[in-house]
């Protein structure tokens, strides 16, 4: 056996791109993987990388018009990292704490639910071998959680979001007597029992004239639709155990006492608690958490109806005592979210921002300069995006195919999720069981590495090698023209 291994090539040299069949006329832009052709995340093109941004790969969870929706890991580079096709759609993937360890969270689901931007599905975690170990949903019944939200807080509790259509007299606001309202609905939930330990109801808590969004008309078609007045988008409990809730309808943020329900104050909207300082007022929001320091951190969506130029990631501080709200920091790019998005403040101060509807994401430092700012698919929107340090270790096999040319067999490697791979080792040899090394290990290169191998062998193997030379996994033997997946 004579075999000469050249330097890995990356994935995009090896046939990875956006014109396999189908894709061009769906207009899509998708990476595709001869060791894993049944992945096709999207192109994720990095246009500023700055060596002061943050450590840890982007979390983001394609969907709209993405070929293949669900949670997906990128690297810094923009190759991916793990990426989870799912049958409907999953929004909020990120990193949490379950049972004192690192976990991935998402809720998974169907789009379609009682009102528009909602969902009914349930939250997934998943362990660091990718392992799903538990489902959260909501008291209603199986598949009842809305999108919106999937927070772990400590001792094992979930706290999610879900709606509850109920009857209600419109006529006070210029709707129908026998109308219909979208009563938003939150529970902490012991992930363990599915207890619920908690819950709220906006309907017994936010007078519906609170709304920016028009009733239904008294007459009428429209007269029998759902009045979504509220729109919670957001939960974060803080250490005493009160809720910061976000509800986007009223461009309006509310901190819920975490024992008898009630708002103990409202930030925006039309019935503020504290007189708005400069910058401030926002509208259409999400996610708006309780940071360290004190602040409040929200994305200000600004648009859908538009209110503002631009979207932004902004912090406020609270005066309780004076009661006014001050701008601390605001963050802007020029892009204009119609819906969605998040901001997210990194340990070494960044911040970290998900353009909602537009599928983007942007690090800022804490002066406002742009670290990191990458791409994906336009129409591939993610609902959330965070920035996590991250370690996988998959049971699963690595993944191999094997293309004969006219001078040289191309071995492919991969191992989707393997985040502690450095090097790739071919093997090769006359049968499956009989397998030597074919040459010197390989830098692993993106997603997908590429070794050109010039051998007589029949049958090809990998193992993927870590640090030192360790052997982390090996894939299955294949002959040439033949693929494995672990």
């Amino acid at each position: 056996m004579v075999a000469v291994l050249a330097a890995g090539a990356l994935v995009a040299s090896a046939g990875c791109g956006s014109d396999a069949k189908g894709d061009a006329a769906k207009g899509r832009a998708v990476l595709h993987f001869h060791s894993r052709p049944d992945l096709t995340p999207p192109i994720f093109t990095v246009d500023t990388s700055a060596k002061a941004a943050a450590q840890g790969d982007l979390f983001i969870a394609p969907k709209q018009y993405a070929i293949q929706k669900g949670p997906e890991i990128v690297a810094p580079d923009g190759q991916p990292v793990w990426f989870h096709p799912v049958a409907q759609q999953a929004t909020d993937f990120r990193v949490q704490t379950y049972d004192g360890k690192p976990v991935l969270t998402w809720w998974e689901g169907p789009p379609a639910a009682p009102v528009s931007g909602s969902g009914v599905g349930h939250g997934v975690i998943m362990n660091s071998s990718y392992e799903q170990i538990a489902t959260v949903t909501a008291s209603f019944g199986p598949n009842t959680a809305d999108l919106h939200e999937f927070e772990l807080a400590p001792g094992g509790i979930a706290l999610i979001t879900a709606y509850r259509i109920v009857p209600v007299d419109l006529s006070s606001i210029g709707g129908p007597v026998n109308g219909r309202a979208a009563d938003c609905v939150v529970e902490k939930i012991d992930v363990a029992t599915r207890r619920v330990l908690f819950e709220w109801h906006s309907i017994d808590h936010i007078p519906l004239n609170a709304s920016y969004i028009a009733p239904p008309p008294k007459t009428g078609k429209g007269s029998t639709a759902t009045f979504d007045y509220v729109h919670v988008n957001s939960v974060d409990e803080e250490p005493n155990g009160d809720l910061l809730v976000s509800a986007r309808n009223t461009s309006a943020v509310y901190l819920i006492d975490g024992t008898t329900g009630d708002v103990v104050w409202t930030l925006g909207g039309k019935q503020s608690t504290f007189a708005m300082g400069a910058g401030t007022p926002f509208y259409w929001q999400h996610d708006a958490r309780l940071e360290p320091d004190g602040t409040i951190s929200i994305f200000d969506d600004g648009a859908s109806p538009k209110r503002e130029k631009q979207s932004r990631a902004i912090r406020i501080r609270l005066d309780p005592k004076t009661r006014t709200a001050t701008l601390v920091r605001a963050y802007a790019d020029g892009s204009l979210a119609i819906s969605q998005g998040n901001a997210q403040l990194l340990p070494n101060g960044d911040t970290f921002v998900g353009w909602g509807s537009v599928p983007r994401v942007t690090e800022f430092s804490p002066s406002g300069r742009v670290l990191y700012d990458a791409t994906f698919a336009d129409g591939d929107d993610s609902y959330r995006a965070y920035r996590f340090t991250w370690t996988g270790t998959p049971k699963t096999r690595p993944a191999i195919a094997v293309a004969k040319g006219k001078t040289s067999t191309t071995i492919y490697a991969s191992w989707n999720g393997a985040t502690e791979v450095t090097r790739w080792q071919a093997l090769g040899g006359p049968t499956a069981e009989h397998l030597a090394p074919v040459g010197v290990p390989v830098r692993k290169t993106g997603f997908e590495t590429a070794m050109q191998a010039t051998t007589s062998d029949t049958y090809f193997a990998v193992e993927a090698l870590g640090a030192h030379g360790r052997v982390l996994g090996r894939s299955a033997a294949v002959q040439r023209g033949r693929e494995a997946i672990g």
